[in-house]
């Protein structure tokens, strides 16, 4: 279907108009004269609420880039910017010099940098990220953290006053700030799970490089605040879509550790090594060992003698959760195997296990490697936009893409439309090439903007703020031929001159501030929370063992435990022909064989929780950098281990059902992962992605990698009652009756 775009035809003003209409605004008393500003048509159904930031040549974990985007030091962010608003007239607020914060001139005591803005359900307040303060001389070294804070007074005759969100995370970098259907605040934090500050800050899985630990809820009122979701690379841009969905982007790298490679291999000097386990006092070990996910290629070492290819694994895909944090998977299980153009296979001695390359059908034809800032249209839920762009070079700016992806719709039947041209995804210079774009928005009227520049090529490499050669800005899409293009610039451009220590350098910058984070300020209506109840053939077992799941949801909840169950783990997506499909119950019980050849006999479930255990020196140096990297190992969460039915596999694992089903008792709030298992150990097949869990929740999963519509023998997902369940929730009756304490709080016993 087309791209929408507003009939309305622009009205552009004259000057002369223009500034007519400033000069009633100072009349009636609307801002000072240095906060207001005429704007370009075309005219607005509502007005927009954005950001404007001074450029930041460098694009590693900046403000701009796609990962570690929210330091808050001056490199990272530069002061100067503000919180604008533009009229559906065209006309410009500073907001925030309105209400009083930020500077023109020297960045100092009083400076600011602000990004993310967010709409309150009923358009009356906004909240938003900002970070106050700058050096303010030479070589002065100061630690400064974005924290949350709302805007009241958007009206055009309003006067806005804004006020720091209460009971917030200090002293962390908190961004991306949402309103709940609840009023509680969703938000990206660097704040440790647990809080521990000799576990701050959380490292990514790629760089070592301090990434966000992913998405927290906050209810300012109390307090309250939850991890709904740890990311080990970090969470991004989180939204709520009209059917309740809480849609964010996360960082899926979930491999062996790279520096950690290169340091053992001889061709690094990154000093890696494990800590014993996450406390503070923890012994630093001489060995640096990981247990999973299989080696990555480069580890020649490691993979001789095996079946093994060697994994990698990176993207930016969509994930879903609910509001509590429960129910979390990638959007409509969408995965790479309908999204990437190329998947390597996990072993090398089966024919049936084949690279991707294009060679089968899908129904999306076009791919995409990474899913950022994603946007609902409005008037066409289920419909989104995002963007697809390079990891490096761009500052998260790239391909404008859209897909249709309601509750729905399973994950075969959702396609990629491009809509600019492909090779706007790329750094190459080609004739179609229309510059990049970031934060799509989809106006109430289906115009659709975009945060633009015509630079086609990696920004500069070197250089300060003067340097870059991005000038994005907020522009309408019009049609340009077979794809979108950026029309004119709805601001008409944003300058401003400033100077600030870096801290060692005096950098003075007098040009255009980039346009960022466009949000419309309208009303809209709450949505409905997505209906979670237990599916039927686990409610039956339930009922027949005669266990109340309310009450097993409230003895977890106390132990911070949550239950996974899934009916048959022989069942994989017929998409899938990189690991192992023709599996088998170990000692006869399920089987699905999607092909003639080998058949792989499986006996466990091993589970994988994320301990932050990987410190590094860094070059040179014998002291541990501050912070860790979380390594996947053998769950260990000794409540979990005494609930679970015990288990003759390796350590952290249960045992299947003979009819291919699992379930087990797994920590919550700390992500996990799991292998299915043969008789000996080994994996067969390894799950390629990190998972929360919540206090409480029972999590039904009816195959391992889950159906989005076929299985590897044609079937549809499985309906029958796992008898996993059943054994465990018999277990689990029998271990806690003669306490008769069930739902006793732990601080009470």
């Amino acid at each position: 279907m087309p791209l929408f775009v507003s009939s309305q035809p622009a009205r552009p003003f004259t000057r002369c108009a223009l500034w007519l209409l400033a000069a009633f605004a100072l009349l009636a008393g609307v801002v000072p004269w240095a906060h207001l500003a005429a704007a370009a048509s075309p005219t607005t159904p509502y007005p927009i609420l954005f950001v404007t930031q001074v450029p930041v040549r460098a694009d590693f974990t900046t403000i701009g880039s796609v990962f570690g985007n929210h330091h808050a030091d001056v490199q990272s962010a530069t002061r100067g910017g503000d919180l604008w608003i533009r009229y559906p007239n065209g006309t410009l607020k500073n907001l925030t010099a309105v209400a009083g914060y930020g500077s023109a001139g020297m960045q100092g005591a009083n400076a600011i940098a602000v990004r993310d803005p967010d709409v309150y359900w009923d358009g009356s307040k906004a909240v938003f990220s900002m970070v106050v303060g700058a050096p303010t001389q030479q070589y002065q070294v100061a630690t400064f953290y974005w924290q949350l804070y709302e805007i009241t007074g958007l009206g055009q005759n309003d006067t806005p006053v804004i006020s720091k969100v209460p009971r917030q995370p200090a002293n962390f970098n908190n961004v991306s700030p949402i309103y709940g259907t609840d009023d509680r605040i969703i938000f990206t934090s660097d704040r440790p799970r647990n809080g521990a500050a000799h576990l701050y800050p959380q490292l990514d899985e790629y760089e070592l490089a301090p990434t966000n630990s992913g998405l927290w809820s906050l209810d300012p009122a109390s307090g309250d605040l939850r991890l709904l979701n740890q990311a080990p690379s970090g969470d991004f841009t989180p939204l709520i879509d009209s059917f309740g969905r809480v849609l964010f982007t996360q960082w899926d790298h979930l491999q062996r550790d790279q520096q950690a490679d290169a340091d053992a291999m001889g061709t690094g000097n990154y000093g890696t090594f494990n800590y014993a386990d996450e406390s503070a006092a923890a012994a630093r070990l001489t060995s640096r060992t990981e247990v999973f996910p299989e080696p990555r290629s480069t580890r020649t070492d490691l993979l001789a003698g095996t079946n093994l290819a060697g994994h990698s694994f990176n993207h930016f895909f969509p994930w879903q959760i609910n509001e509590d944090g429960t129910e979390s998977e990638v959007l409509n299980h969408l995965g790479r195997h309908e999204l990437h153009g190329y998947i390597p296979s996990a072993l090398t001695d089966d024919p049936n296990l084949v690279e991707y390359y294009g060679q089968y059908s899908r129904f999306n034809p076009n791919r995409a490697e990474n899913l950022l800032q994603l946007a609902e249209d409005p008037q066409q839920p289920g419909r989104y936009y995002a963007i697809d762009a390079p990891e490096f070079g761009t500052h998260a700016a790239g391909q404008v893409i859209r897909f249709d992806a309601p509750p729905s719709t399973d994950a075969d039947h959702i396609a990629i439309t491009y809509v600019t041209h492909r090779d706007t995804a790329s750094t190459s210079a080609t004739a179609n090439h229309s510059g990049h774009y970031r934060d799509p928005l989809v106006l109430s009227d289906g115009t659709v903007i975009a945060v633009h520049t015509a630079e086609m090529g990696e920004d500069a490499k070197s250089g300060g703020p003067q340097a870059s050669l991005y000038d994005f800005k907020l522009k309408p899409l019009v049609l340009g031929g077979a794809y979108w293009v950026a029309g004119s610039s709805l601001t008409g451009g944003i300058s401003k001159s400033i100077s600030y220590w870096d801290p060692d350098t005096l950098i003075n910058y007098a040009g255009p501030l980039w346009e960022m984070s466009p949000v419309e300020v309208r009303a809209r209506p709450r949505p409905q929370h997505p209906d979670s109840a237990l599916p039927p053939p686990e409610q039956a077992v339930f009922q027949q063992v005669g266990v109340d799941p309310a009450a097993l949801r409230a003895y977890l909840a106390q132990r911070n435990l949550a239950l996974v169950v899934t009916r048959n783990v022989t069942r994989r997506d017929d998409l899938d022909k990189q690991q192992p499909f023709n599996l088998r119950i170990a000692g006869g019980g399920a089987q699905t064989t999607g092909a003639a050849g080998k058949i792989y006999d499986v006996a466990f479930a091993q589970f994988f929780q994320a301990d932050q255990l990987r410190g590094w020196t860094g070059c040179c140096s014998s002291t541990p950098r501050p912070g860790r990297r979380v390594l996947a190992q053998p769950m260990h969460d000794s409540t979990a281990r005494l609930l679970n039915i015990a288990s003759n596999g390796p350590t952290g694992s249960v045992a299947l059902a003979s009819d291919g089903s699992l379930a087990a008792f797994v920590p919550a709030q700390r992500a996990m992962t799991w292998q299915i298992t043969d008789a000996t150990g080994t994996g067969v097949v390894r799950e390629r992605y990190w998972l929360t869990f919540q206090p409480g929740e029972v999590r039904v999963c009816a195959t391992c990698h889950g159906l989005s519509q076929f299985d590897q023998a044609g079937h549809t997902a499985p309906t029958t009652s796992p008898e996993a369940l059943r054994q465990l929730l018999k277990s689990w009756k029998l271990l806690i009756a003669p306490a008769n304490q069930l739902f006793v709080p732990i601080s009470r016993r």
